[in-house]
């Protein structure tokens, strides 16, 4: 073999050595995008796991804050009613004072667990808090005004449980 041959042979074994290793960084460019794919793909799953977590530990709060609410809407039936003993009864000092005792250890009972009343009479009408039952045009309150509370709303730690049926002035 002459030098010309071994040098076109070496040429040759060059450019596939060369083709090669072109071929060996298309494989690792690959490789790279995989990676960079699966790691992208990862971080996503993290963030909604993380989500996830958030979103779960939100619900359960949420549940221990309301977990009274059924017990609390039994109550409340109740409570008015004991409420409403009291303004009816005038003779029976004795009764009228243990009614009064009874309402007041339940209303305790009530507010410490998170029940408020919603303000009715005078207030301006709020469709989540108050159901109109009735209107009427009233000459001491503007239009959208509550004037008088039928029957009691309550809210739960914030959460209405409870409409207030109010009559509402409209002009």
């Amino acid at each position: 073999m002459t030098d010309k041959d071994e040098l076109k042979t070496l040429k040759n074994d060059l450019k596939e050595k060369e083709s090669e290793i072109e071929d060996l960084k298309k494989q690792i460019e690959e490789k790279d995008q995989k990676i960079d794919d699966y790691f992208s793909q990862m971080q996503r799953l993290q963030a909604d796991f993380e989500n996830y977590k958030r979103r779960s530990e939100k619900d359960i709060e949420s549940f221990r804050k309301y977990a009274n609410e059924g017990l609390i809407i039994k109550l409340i039936d109740t409570y008015e009613d004991l409420e409403r003993a009291l303004k009816s009864s005038e003779e029976g000092e004795n009764l009228k004072e243990g009614v009064e005792l009874i309402y007041k250890n339940l209303k305790n009972v009530l507010e410490k667990e998170g029940l408020e009343e919603i303000p009715t009479t005078g207030e301006k009408f709020d469709p989540f808090k108050h159901e109109a039952l009735m209107t009427e045009n009233h000459e001491d309150y503007e239009s959208g005004v509550v004037t008088e509370e039928l029957a009691k709303g309550y809210s739960l730690k914030s959460k209405v449980i409870k409409c207030a049926m109010v009559k509402v002035c409209k002009k």
